[in-house]
């Protein structure tokens, strides 16, 4: 069964833009949902309501009277205070604030298993997207999706705006490529809130087999894809702040080269470099307590580019894709620039191919457009939002 709540307004009376209200801040819409429910929860530090977490907000709810309960909170990567380092396994432990079991959802299980779901009757999913592909929560969120399926259990799914909502872009993911780090025929810039890719992921029949959940969609009110939304808590350790959530889908190709993509340094993502590679900035990556203990180049002086003040003439609506080209054209030991991770992060191998063959940027971006034409068309089935 699929339900979609669709109110969405933008302006008072006077004419005003109101507030955007996440689907967690409402919580008159879906409280009504949990009464006699045991609950479980998928969340992290995003998953807030005004200035209270989630899971504090809903246990002074049950507490007060209400006739629910929570039995367990499900953590992704970075863990449920989103305190730890990029692909550390999160462990299982007792949340010394709740005493609620937190389970994690990025170690030996990425997906909620049958026995972890045993007495559940409802599942809550909120947290904060930042509209890339490779951004696992959204991995995150399809497991739990798909063993909710499974499990007959009903899942709610609280949204959030999304950041880089504004536009697509980006290839096509080839599902030769699928990963956690890319598990949809999506395109890098997938241009939908959460609970809009969560609508997709149900309606195109993705999780395994074909299965659909029972799927409540709690929409954000006074959003629109081209509204700015500056993220009140910053969604991992290395994307602090609007600037570097905005520039992150482009510079996170990066991650799967030799070059430096910043971690180590307070600008992760906004500067990138290496140590033969030319360029006017520098930089030394080092440990950073709660932001990246184990950078690549740790201790070594980087050149490259500062990109800390970039801002496209257009605005941010493409996949800037230059640095990593400029990057490679630079570098002088191309047989050992990329790494494997690269096609997982572009969910292709054609992208890396182009590269080493010298397409010029405008080449590339020719080969993605039938792709993103044709997912956009199957984008508009599940818009909530102008």
């Amino acid at each position: 069964m699929l339900i979609i709540i669709t109110i969405v307004m933008f302006y008072s009376c006077n004419g005003q833009m109101k507030r955007i209200e996440t689907g967690a801040d409402q919580t008159g819409r879906y409280i009504p949902l949990l009464h006699g429910k045991n609950i479980a929860i998928v969340a992290n530090q995003t998953s807030m309501v005004d200035n209270t977490h989630l899971v504090d907000t809903l246990l002074a709810i049950s507490e007060a009277g209400t006739a629910f309960s929570i039995d367990k909170v499900f953590a992704p990567e970075h863990g449920f205070r989103g305190t730890i380092d990029d692909g550390v396994t999160v462990h299982d432990e007792v949340d010394t604030r709740t005493g609620l079991p937190i389970v994690s959802l990025y170690g030996k299980n990425k997906k909620p298993t049958a026995v972890l779901l045993e007495g559940i009757d409802l599942v809550i999913f909120d947290i904060q997207d930042v509209g890339a592909r490779f951004y696992t929560f959204i991995s995150t969120m399809h497991y739990a999706m798909e063993a909710c399926a499974e499990q007959e259990i009903p899942v709610i799914v609280l949204d959030r705006p999304n950041p880089n909502g504004n536009y697509t872009d980006g290839p096509v993911l080839d599902t030769a490529f699928r990963s956690f780090v890319g598990m949809h025929a999506i395109p890098v810039v997938h241009g939908l809130t959460i609970g809009e890719l969560a609508l997709m992921i149900n309606g195109e029949g993705w999780l395994e087999g074909g299965v659909q959940c029972e799927l409540t969609v709690i929409p954000c009110l006074n959003y629109a894809h081209d509204s700015e939304y500056s993220l009140p808590v910053k969604p991992s350790p290395n994307l602090p702040n609007d600037h570097t959530i905005r520039i992150y889908p482009s510079t996170c190709f990066f991650e799967g080269t030799v070059v430096s993509e910043g971690r180590g340094t307070l600008h992760p993502f906004e500067v990138y470099g290496h140590p033969d590679l030319p360029g006017t900035y520098a930089f030394v990556p080092e440990s950073i307590e709660g932001m990246e203990m184990h950078p690549k180049f740790k201790g070594v002086t980087c050149h490259g580019e500062d990109l800390r003040d970039y801002v496209p003439a257009g605005g941010w609506n493409r996949l800037e894709i230059k640095w990593v080209l400029d990057a490679y054209e630079k570098f002088p030991d191309k047989d050992n620039f990329f790494r494997p991770f690269f096609d997982l992060l572009a969910g292709t191998d054609a992208f890396r191919k182009q590269i080493i063959k010298g397409w010029s940027e405008e080449q590339i971006r020719n080969t993605w457009q039938p792709g993103l034409a044709a997912y956009r068309q199957v984008r508009e089935k599940y818009l909530l939002y102008p």
